[in-house]
């Protein structure tokens, strides 16, 4: 959908009054952000140059581990320090509708007047991940809203949860105790993501225990030195070194009551200075490849199936439906299609 010059002005308005603190032009542009609109487009070409300061806290982990309790004393510690923050709360989509719970909205109610804490329940809308494909677009905006540290929390449905990390700077995975999701985690790769594992409901019998049972599991997944690179007649490495498996840190909280939180405040705030100490972190190269793709996978879907094309896609996807035609030489073909557009 094109961006016509009266989205630009709406956009423009909105994010100045955004940006002067207006919640609402806020609220009204990651509606926008949300629904992917032309208004959209246009308030992120105006607001992602001055974007990029945040910190983005993902916090995921299998449900009933307390992320939203948690999330909610993160905010009380964060406030206690003067600093605001906000929150992108990813709720899972009605398959009828298509809207989010909002149950995270309504367990955070107590801040819905400070200025400083800004709360967003958005639906995954069936996006494989429980991330929705707009959160880091809104995060971006919100982060040029002044909101210094930005949560994303996700809902926390399974395997494909490590895809928070690609939308943030610091990932958090919540466990609890006695419930067997070490293994899980394991499993699902989420440890190898992590940054900061927090065994949640501390005051549970087994929270030490499965504490020190996931911090055996990380010394034994201990980083091993890669080989020596293969060089050129030069020295120059002609294959890259495999990533190394992080060491998270493993804390132990009880949302319920607060105890721990202020540590785990305090070591995502040191995560955040070691990640700025040296080279851009690779989350946020990822984050980016991730907004562009999905970006180019959305474009090219809204061509293949404009006026000019509709006809050519229907009859490939009819050929893949009928096993006529297998989906790599009918991705093929269809780009085949768009490569015949004269310039």
């Amino acid at each position: 959908m094109p961006v016509t010059p009266d989205a630009t002005a709406r956009a423009t308005s909105l994010a100045d009054a955004a940006i002067a603190g207006d919640r609402l032009a806020l609220a009204r542009l990651l509606t926008a952000i949300e629904n992917r609109t032309p208004v959209a487009e246009a308030a992120m070409r105006r607001l992602y140059a001055t974007a990029g300061s945040a910190h983005l806290v993902g916090i995921t982990g299998p449900p009933g581990s307390g992320k939203s309790t948690l999330v909610a004393r993160l905010i009380a510690e964060v406030r206690r320090a003067g600093r605001p923050v906000a929150v992108i709360a990813v709720d899972p989509s009605s398959p009828i509708t298509g809207g989010a719970l909002l149950g995270d909205r309504v367990r955070m109610q107590a801040y819905a007047d400070d200025p400083d804490v800004f709360i967003r329940s958005m639906a995954s809308r069936g996006h494989a991940g429980g991330l929705a494909a707009t959160s880091t677009a809104a995060a971006a905006v919100l982060d040029a809203a002044g909101f210094g540290l930005i949560m994303i929390e996700t809902v926390g449905t399974g395997q494909s949860e490590v895809e928070v990390a690609a939308a943030a700077d610091t990932t958090v995975v919540l466990e609890a105790p006695e419930m067997g999701d070490e293994v899980q985690a394991i499993k699902a790769g989420l440890l190898e993501v992590a940054d900061l594992v927090v065994v949640n409901k501390g005051d549970r019998p087994g929270a030490h225990r499965t504490a020190a049972q996931l911090r055996a599991m990380l010394v034994a997944a201990a980083p091993r030195p890669n080989p020596r690179p293969a060089t050129g007649d030069h020295g120059d490495a002609t294959s890259p070194e495999r990533p190394r498996p992080k060491r998270p840190e493993v804390l132990i909280t009880t949302a319920t009551t607060g105890e721990g939180v202020p540590e785990l405040l305090a070591a995502l705030d040191r995560h955040r200075a070691a990640g700025t100490a040296g080279p851009p972190p690779a989350a946020r190269l990822a984050r980016a490849e991730a907004q562009v793709w999905s970006i180019v996978a959305e474009r090219l879907r809204d061509r293949l199936h404009d006026g000019a094309h509709t006809g050519a896609t229907d009859a490939v996807l009819a050929d893949v439906a009928d096993h006529r035609l297998d989906p790599y030489a009918a991705a093929d073909r269809l780009l085949g299609v768009l490569g015949d557009e004269p310039g």
